[in-house]
């Protein structure tokens, strides 16, 4: 794209709302792109750590919004929804120039109706998964938003189909993480022994995860513990509050002497080096796909929110990996299945399974090669395309 030597003077008011830490990532690196392209820009709406140190103006908490499934959501709905009148009516009163909602779409899609209505342009950055949960969305959506910017080869046409603009803009992890990894180089480097069983811990970006998950987790552990003794475990931390809730279960509790390392953030580092990654179901997942790791999917939540998930959904599977390549190619383990035996056995067997690994790591780069684009510039361009209104032939 092309930006009109006449529009380079104007100073553009970007906002942004991102729900949840792989949304704060997301909107750092479109941040970053976008300020390298257009350096006249204020950024103003709803971040984590990574979008404030990019200079977001932030309105709102972000942590705030992270609560995963739909019991937990009714218990604090007064609160989201009051941040959410806030943030339209701070929003209409600054007129940005676009606003670009960044997944999260229960939040964010409501807010960009509201916003499209009163003029501004509007953009929704990772598409939902309409091709698994609640197709029907597909057609509210396309009134909703100007454009969707799709993370997947397979979504822009449903969108489209119903009269729609949207365009695949590739996977910003697949463009980051590295094709070729240096497993041995990247262990000397954390002062990992070489020849130690490491694994890594992945109980979710939210604290209401956490509190699901972790527990869980330590005992699948101490069972891997016992048969190698000299394993190591790795638990990166997407954001202060997961830090801070996971030192207080390990404190004084049975897993408190786990060769546990806790890492703030860097997930991609620990699952370079990692022989197997437990992890919960979500956008982790994937990164841990492009990393070309074996993993163990697992994920708990309410059972009545788990029963309303399971009539909507319309795939058999609920991992990223899985859905994108077509089959069960990682365990999946769910709800009254997620046992702490369940998860050490079947993260015993991906270690124990060399030929395997290596077959699965096959499969892993040729999808992490189809999801690689220039993600960030690609996004950028039509972030500043709506903000500047220029027409679709300057695209």
């Amino acid at each position: 794209m092309t930006i009109p030597a006449n529009a380079v003077s104007k100073t553009l008011t970007i906002a942004l709302c991102a729900g949840e830490a792989s949304g704060d990532l997301l909107g750092a690196h479109l941040m970053a792109a976008i300020r390298a392209r257009y350096p006249q820009v204020h950024f103003v709406g709803i971040g984590g750590p990574r979008m404030l140190a990019e200079g977001m103006d932030n309105l709102f908490e972000q942590e705030k919004l992270a609560v995963r499934g739909f019991v937990e959501v009714v218990k604090k709905l007064p609160e989201i929804l009051a941040i959410r009148k806030g943030l339209i009516r701070a929003l209409k009163r600054r007129q940005p120039d676009v606003f670009v909602g960044i997944d999260a779409p229960d939040f964010n899609l409501g807010v960009a109706a509201k916003l499209k209505a009163a003029g501004i342009p509007t953009i929704h950055y990772v598409s939902p998964s309409v091709w698994a949960w609640r197709r029907e969305r597909v057609h509210k959506i396309v009134h909703q938003v100007d454009e969707v910017l799709c993370l997947f080869p397979m979504e822009p046409a449903l969108y489209q189909e119903a009269g729609g603009q949207a365009q695949f803009v590739g996977h910003p992890m697949a463009q980051t993480l590295p094709l070729v990894i240096d497993k041995a180089a990247q262990r000397a480097a954390m002062k990992l022994p070489e020849d130690a069983p490491v694994f890594v811990l992945m109980p979710g970006s939210r604290v209401s995860e956490v509190e699901y998950m972790a527990p869980l987790f330590f005992q699948a552990a101490e069972i891997i513990h016992q048969r190698y003794e000299k394993a190591q475990f790795l638990l990166p931390l997407a954001t202060a509050a997961t830090r801070l809730r996971i030192q207080t279960m390990l404190v004084n509790s049975p897993y408190a002497k786990l060769p546990i390392r806790l890492m703030s953030a860097h997930a991609d580092l620990a699952c370079q080096v990692a022989d197997v990654v437990l992890v919960t179901s979500g956008t982790a997942t994937l990164e841990v796909a492009l990393c070309q790791r074996p993993m163990v999917i697992s994920y708990k939540i309410s059972p009545l929110t788990f029963a309303y998930v399971k009539r909507k959904f319309q795939l058999p599977y609920v991992g990223l990996p899985n859905i994108l390549l077509g089959r069960f190619a990682v365990p999946e383990l769910l709800q009254k299945d997620a046992t702490p035996q369940n998860l050490a056995a079947a993260v015993m067997k991906w270690y124990e399974s060399p030929a395997e690994v290596a077959s699965l790591q096959a499969e892993f780069r040729a999808l992490h090669e189809s999801l690689r684009r220039n993600t960030d510039e690609l996004a950028a361009s039509a972030v500043l395309h709506h903000a500047l209104r220029l027409p679709n032939a300057a695209r």
